[in-house]
């Protein structure tokens, strides 16, 4: 999984921006003859760093779940993010000791199918009245070749934060497109050669990501069963240059800054050591505890062309139940209930974490102005990572990373760079299958 960064509003999944995600490889899991409709039915959700808000919402819903379907009753045990991969590869090794329904980071979905641990929904997520109002990005996020391996919980997108005290001092405009999102940030840093202009990460790949799907790029194309790299493409490295021309002197150092990743971006602007950085819906918290409070502003980054809204990833978490359930009736309806639209907008209450529900989305967007920017991203129309098991590979093996830091330090150009990188792609997406 690719965490969202837990900051004070901690979503997961998708960017401690750079934790390295890894589906365990399992001997897989079975299907359990067995549909109990009592007992117990144990739970795994990740602990939070301020885990009493998120607690509070789950427990009303287990209290409903509980209410509705006597003789059942529900524990939940909140496990660390940074060890899930090892305890949940040993629950898929173990159906004794393993829960019935699992919290799960969404770039995780792909290597949790392969491996056997989740179970297929798609007939009870068809059925479910809330699922049609689940955002498209969001529910590919918990499909894997056409069927349904869970229910997508929250969902977080990044967008452009900047300093409204700077833009006033320096009389300059919002950006509108990624050339003048380069040329403002610049100018910024010449002005004010203490602040980075943009604060930008070789380590960031989801902060990147947006400038090349924004010039037409790919990850991968889908080639039957499998897929094949496409960050060597003409229009990805494209993308791969906007990126990387942010990165130099003129705006955000690469002897600082290559290194960086995406918690270290929001750290500089919250700290009041950049005038822009690309952070989630998820880093409001942060920036309201830092230097910067009440002189920023957020608004979608922009795309190529004026109006246009360059594409986010879609990052966030879901809920899925295990294959080898004793209860699994039991376990669906469970996890209909701690990823509906009443647990959504407590965990939005509590939390900050988007909700995956469109009309829900629109209702904390009037409720909270901060998060009417990341609504419109999303809106837009976000994108997710190729859903194959050997994304947690390359994501893991920093792939991604190793070929902007590549470029950002001069060792190798744009095409060298990418092209080795798609070497590495193809064969994790060949050993996968």
């Amino acid at each position: 999984m690719k965490p969202l960064a837990r900051t004070a509003l901690p979503l997961t999944a998708l960017v401690l921006a750079a934790t390295a995600a890894c589906a365990p490889g399992t001997s897989g899991g079975s299907d359990s003859a067995k549909d109990d409709k009592s007992g117990t039915l144990r739970v795994w959700l990740f602990q939070e760093v301020n885990n009493g808000p998120k607690k509070k919402v789950m427990d009303t819903a287990v209290a409903a779940f509980e209410k509705a379907h006597d003789g059942a009753q529900v524990k939940i045990e909140y496990i660390p993010v940074e060890t899930r991969a090892e305890k949940i590869k040993a629950a898929f090794n173990d159906p004794k000791s393993a829960p019935d329904v699992i919290e799960y980071g969404n770039t995780d979905t792909a290597g949790y199918v392969k491996d056997g641990g989740l179970a297929d929904v798609t007939e009870e997520f068809g059925a479910w009245d809330e699922a049609a109002d689940t955002d498209p990005t969001a529910k590919e996020s918990v499909t894997v070749d056409g069927k349904i391996y869970g229910a997508p919980y929250f969902v977080g997108v990044r967008a452009l934060y900047y300093r409204t005290d700077v833009f006033k001092d320096l009389g300059i405009d919002v950006p509108r497109t990624q050339a003048e999102l380069a040329a403002t940030a610049k100018k910024i840093h010449k002005a004010k050669p203490e602040l980075y202009g943009l604060a930008v990460g070789g380590a960031y790949t989801y902060g990147a990501m947006p400038f090349i799907w924004a010039n037409g790029g790919e990850l991968a194309d889908k080639k039957g069963d499998s897929y094949t790299s496409a960050i060597d493409s003409p229009a990805a490295q494209k993308g791969i240059k906007a990126y990387t021309s942010l990165f130099g002197d003129a705006n955000c150092p690469a002897a600082k800054c290559a290194a960086m990743g995406g918690n270290d971006t929001v750290t500089a602007f919250a700290s009041g050591k950049s005038a822009m950085a690309i952070g989630g819906d998820f880093s409001h918290q942060a920036m309201e505890d830092g230097a910067v409070k009440g002189k920023y502003a957020v608004v979608p980054l922009p795309g190529v062309k004026e109006g246009d809204i360059a594409p986010a990833f879609a990052g966030g978490n879901n809920i899925g139940v295990l294959k080898s359930t004793s209860h699994r009736t039991l376990a669906v309806d469970l996890m209909k209930q701690l990823a509906g639209k009443d647990a959504q907008r407590g965990l939005f209450s509590g939390m900050g974490f988007l909700p995956t529900y469109t009309d829900v989305r629109q209702d904390v967007a009037k409720e909270e102005p901060f998060v009417a920017p990341f609504v419109k991203t999303l809106g837009s129309g976000a994108k997710f990572v190729p859903a194959s098991p050997a994304w947690a590979q390359i994501d893991a093996s920093q792939v991604l990373p190793t070929m902007f830091q590549e470029i950002v330090s001069g060792r190798k150009n744009v095409g060298a760079a990418s092209g080795d990188a798609a070497k590495k792609m193809d064969q994790a997406f060949g050993a996968a299958g």
